[in-house]
């Protein structure tokens, strides 16, 4: 009786948490002007993908034609008062319809609450791949088999949900001392990653994967492990407008949808999202971010982390893997293929 109380208190404390959190999506929705609208009709099988980047146009091209060639079929972008022309850049995409907002991201959630009302509005009944434009998505077969496929697949099994590792990748040498051209792939310099120095724990109230380790657990937060970003995200859901994520895209409400694991011991299909984020340009974006204290919610605690950037590290090691393809992944165990030919 009491282990009964306690999980209908739990469930009525979930249910709140998420109205909340889409109360705020529908306040924050004012804080975000359309600049650009150019969205289809949309087919069931259609993928939508939903940003917040704020002076990524080194990336962009990139990330846009990555995802372009897995079967996103639409981009929806909210621009952080970006000043390098990648508002420019994506105003002039023809599959990608743009909002702009001069208002502070921490304080919206790290973006989430203006995303939140763009899938309301636009994702429901529609999977939607909601991503940092550091981010490139990939998932088991990738190169052959694109994204609806996937999809059909996951509709076939009844999942609603699909969950990828962030994968740190770096360069050998000081990454500021690399050169990049927004025309190439940032794989083609960022070819290193962290191996075998995970952890993850099952959060009790969310039930979502809490995974942390990687190149920035070893090179910034070694003395405090807990401190570091937690790297397990579900970044594409078969969108319902009353769904909301918690934190970031590492956990949702409903609480069903974090259950993106084999909770018997087994393996369920997963990905990985290729982090981008050590490409030159980090030494001295650090340097903005860090008088900006907008990307972490006690951003104070972080300075070390920035200070470190900014003194161009060397991140490889002798340890250090060189990346070659989704099967390394997998084998290595950091995604999984699981039901999924």
């Amino acid at each position: 009786m009491i282990a009964q109380l306690a999980h209908i208190k739990t469930a009525y404390k979930l249910r709140m948490r998420r109205r909340r959190l889409l109360l705020r999506a529908w306040r924050k929705r004012k804080q975000i002007k359309q600049h650009s609208f150019k969205a289809p009709t949309f087919a069931p099988q259609d993928v939508l993908a939903f940003t917040t980047l704020r002076n990524e146009a080194h990336r962009l091209p990139y990330f846009l034609s990555h995802h372009r060639a897995l079967g996103v079929t639409h981009f929806f972008i909210v621009d952080n008062n970006s000043d390098d022309g990648s508002f420019d850049y994506i105003m002039d995409q023809p599959d990608v319809s743009v909002w702009r907002t001069e208002s502070s991201y921490k304080l919206s959630r790290f973006g989430m609450d203006w995303l939140t009302w763009l899938m309301i509005c636009y994702g429901h009944g529609k999977w939607c791949l909601t991503l940092d434009a550091d981010e490139l998505f990939i998932y088991p077969n990738w190169t052959t088999r694109p994204l609806p496929a996937l999809i059909d697949w996951l509709e076939q099994t009844g999942e609603r949900s699909f969950s990828a590792m962030m994968l740190d990748l770096y360069p050998k040498g000081n990454v500021g001392g690399v050169v990049y051209d927004p025309s190439q792939s940032p794989l083609s310099i960022l070819e290193w990653f962290d191996r075998g120095n995970y952890t993850q724990i099952r959060k009790p109230d969310l039930q979502n994967l809490w995974i942390q380790g990687g190149v920035r657990a070893r090179c910034f937060f070694d003395q405090e492990p807990e401190r570091a970003p937690t790297m397990g995200k579900i970044p594409l859901v078969k969108w319902d407008r009353r769904y909301t994520y918690v934190s970031s895209t590492h956990s949702l409400l409903p609480r069903m949808l974090n259950h993106v694991y084999d909770e018997n011991g087994g393996e369920k299909t997963s990905g990985i999202l290729l982090h981008t984020k050590f490409l030159p340009s980090i030494v001295k974006k650090s340097e903005e971010e860090k008088i900006r204290q907008e990307h972490f919610a006690n951003s104070t605690l972080y300075d070390s982390y920035y200070d470190t950037l900014t003194q161009d590290p060397d991140l490889w090691c002798e340890y250090s893997t060189r990346l070659q393809s989704w099967k390394q992944l997998e084998a290595l165990g950091l995604m999984s293929k699981g039901g999924w030919a």
